[in-house]
């Protein structure tokens, strides 16, 4: 049932819900938590402690997916695409009441008390903010019908800050010992920006509902069962000159050595190579090409440990954009992305047993062709880049499959080698779907629990068979 109107606040509630979801990749308000999306979770808390509630988007056509009650209204933006000072001058245009709520649609424990304490604290007023540690919360406070006019000069000189307004109004922040009594945990703060976030709440959420866990056990461990993952030093000669040392796995160096040579532009010419000897009991790779080594590099040597991909020859984001772009053409379908996955994670034997390592697989002729594991996520594309160029497997319809997260240096790799699609279980980074876009490959992160998101060039993903 709900409160009655003499329980619930005179505030108009204002869910500003009409962001771009630039770093999601998709409506993010439309994402569910616990089965609810995070835009009607937003609504429902709101609802119950105001007297009235608004939807503010630029997205109208969207909102009916949302779950929210048929009667929520919906306001459009006045000028679209204002941030969230544009959708404050809606909501104070179209509110019903003095006060207007600002609360963001991506907040999924927003705390009725909250809402309360900001009701409380606004005597003699014109805006009441919540303030933490990390600064104000503009998108969870309360603005009187009075600070319209304020708005709309800020918003017509260019600035799209609610901040920016609050030189010219009476302001009082909430007390952050406040906050606290209203919200413990400061949980109401939390908002969703990024599928990490979007994880980590649903996993929060989850653990939330489980079950009181286990006492936790500690044992001791043996470090000599194969169950840890094995990390060497490896160096690498080209010419005889030092080019590289790096920790890996030590499996596969020949295949790990070319790859990580070609993917650094070393190798280039597959006929140059002339031959790759391995001393595996030393953990050297010694490789002889007809293609001559830059002088830079005869007088330098280079350490790169397993947690860092930085390369020998490129740093710049800048070196990374004059790379030819991958072309057009290859389109695959989505289910083919998750069962590749699956081949992948089922043949990745050390990946599943250690819990440390990571795998990476190479899928061309809509096959998975190579399956590679290695303690460093770099290493492992290394090593399956290399097999791949080893045996001349054609790049045009390739698809590179990882275990963990795409970061530049992975992005740059796939680039130099012509893959067209790359695809993670695991997190995207936004400098990576930076140059992903720039070079013309699409980057799909999270395909997992039968969803992925397409980060840049969604053209190549098709849904259904068929498409």
């Amino acid at each position: 049932m709900a409160p009655s109107s003499d329980t619930r606040i005179p505030v108009t509630a204002a869910v500003m819900a009409g962001g771009r979801s630039m770093r999601m990749g998709v409506d993010k308000t439309l994402l569910a938590v616990d089965g609810e999306t995070l835009l009607a979770r937003v609504v429902d808390v709101v609802s119950s402690v105001c007297a009235h509630t608004v939807v503010v988007t630029n997205r109208a056509e969207q909102i009916s997916e949302a779950g929210l009650p048929s009667d929520t209204p919906v306001l459009i933006d006045e000028v679209p695409f204002q941030g969230p000072l544009g959708g404050l001058v809606t909501a104070l245009k179209g509110a019903h009441d003095d006060w207007v709520l600002a609360v963001a649609a991506d907040i999924p424990w927003l705390e009725p008390d909250v809402i309360r304490a900001l009701w409380d604290a606004r005597d003699g007023s014109q805006v009441v903010v919540t303030v933490t540690e990390k600064g104000v919360e503009p998108l969870l406070a309360l603005y009187h019908r009075d600070c319209l006019p304020a708005a709309r000069r800020v918003l017509a000189s260019g600035r799209r800050r609610l901040v920016a307004m609050f030189p010219e109004l009476v302001v009082v922040e909430l007390p952050l010992e406040t906050l606290r009594a209203a919200d413990p945990g400061l949980r109401s703060l939390v908002n969703v920006n990024t599928p990490e976030d979007l994880a980590e709440v649903r996993e929060a959420e989850f653990e939330s509902s489980a079950p009181a866990k286990a006492p936790i056990v500690v044992r001791s461990g043996d470090r000599h069962g194969g169950r840890m993952p094995s990390e060497r030093p490896v160096t690498v000669f080209m010419n005889d000159v030092e080019v590289a040392t790096m920790q890996a796995t030590p499996d596969d160096l020949e295949e790990l050595a070319v790859g990580f040579l070609v993917s650094e532009g070393l190798l280039e010419g597959r006929d140059s190579l002339a031959s790759v000897g391995v001393d595996h009991k030393r953990g050297l790779v010694y490789i002889e090409s007809s293609e001559e080594v830059p002088d830079e590099l005869t007088f330098r040597r280079r350490y790169i440990t397993s947690g860092c991909g930085k390369g020998v020859t490129f740093s710049s984001v800048g070196h990374a954009r004059s790379l030819e772009p991958v072309g057009p053409g290859f389109v695959v379908a989505a289910s083919d992305l998750h069962e590749w996955m699956r081949v992948m994670n089922e043949q990745a034997v050390k990946y599943r047993e250690t819990g440390g390592m990571q795998a990476c697989a190479f899928v061309g002729g809509g096959k998975v062709r190579i399956v590679r594991e290695d303690v460093g996520r770099h290493n492992a594309v290394d090593k399956v880049l290399g097999r791949a160029w080893l045996d001349r497997l054609p790049v045009d319809d390739a698809v590179l499959l990882s275990t963990g997260r795409v970061s530049y240096e992975m992005a740059v790799k796939a680039a130099k080698a012509g893959v067209p699609v790359v695809i993670t279980k695991s997190a995207v980074t936004d400098l990576a779907a930076e140059i992903a876009e720039a070079l013309g490959i699409t980057v799909v992160g999270y395909a997992r629990g039968g969803s992925m998101v397409v980060y840049t060039h969604p053209e190549r993903v098709r849904e259904h068979e068929g498409e």
